[in-house]
């Protein structure tokens, strides 16, 4: 059996999704120890806002994650947006992913 690389889900997911003015797109980057997120507008190919979890307080990474994506989600609604599409970049969607995401949605954004 073959496993799928990261980079190769990553292109298959980016292939059906892109962020527009009314939807930008949320990009996620997790590293070892931080989580990053972007919000992109890909008319464009620009980035709105952008978060890392190196300035969040919190306990864990999973916290850190969390609280990275309720800052972001207040920064992307001071900007005017209240809807996002979600770019998991080729990670699965659990742990520091989910509790990015869900995050967003604690922070009013429709995910």
């Amino acid at each position: 059996m073959n496993p799928i690389s990261r980079q190769q889900r990553r292109r298959r997911v980016r292939s059906r999704i892109s962020g527009t003015d009314v939807r930008p797109r949320v990009s996620v980057h997790r590293s070892a120890k931080y989580i990053s997120l972007q919000l992109i507008d890909d008319r464009v190919g620009k980035t709105i806002v952008c978060v890392n979890s190196k300035n969040v307080e919190g306990k864990g990474k999973i916290e850190k994650a969390q609280f990275t994506g309720e800052a972001l989600a207040k920064k992307a609604v001071e900007s005017g947006v209240t809807a996002v599409v979600f770019d998991r970049s080729g990670y699965r969607y659990h742990g520091r992913v989910k509790a990015a995401a869900d995050g967003l949605r604690a922070g009013g954004l429709d995910v």
